[in-house]
């Protein structure tokens, strides 16, 4: 079975691709250096805050339905988190080490 040959102007321009791509991934890895967390760096962020008028992005309007986590426009769907969401959750359960408190004498305190 004969192998295929691209001829050489074909050739040339696979080179020309294959150099391009290598250079571009070098040129894309990001630095190990970084700079310590920044909350007020990322920019604004939109979220729901209690005992405030919020308007809506999507819409502009005031009417919103609440639950725990989010808040969405009545009229138009738009959710946002609520700002007193990230303060409180539900968390991981605490893992405590070492021998377990024995709860009736817990109780009985």
């Amino acid at each position: 079975m004969e192998a295929f040959r691209f001829d050489a102007e074909t050739e040339r321009l696979i080179a020309r691709w294959a150099f391009q791509m290598v250079e571009k991934e070098t040129t894309m890895l990001s630095s190990v250096e970084r700079n310590p967390f920044d909350p007020a760096a990322r920019g604004y962020h939109a979220v729901y805050r209690e005992n405030e008028v919020n308007h809506c992005p999507g819409c502009g309007r005031t009417h919103w339905m609440i639950g725990r986590l989010l808040a969405e426009c009545a009229f138009c769907s738009t959710a946002l988190p609520l700002q007193e969401a990230y303060r409180v959750g539900t968390g991981s359960a605490p893992f405590i080490r070492g021998p377990r408190p024995s709860y009736a004498e817990l109780n009985a305190a």
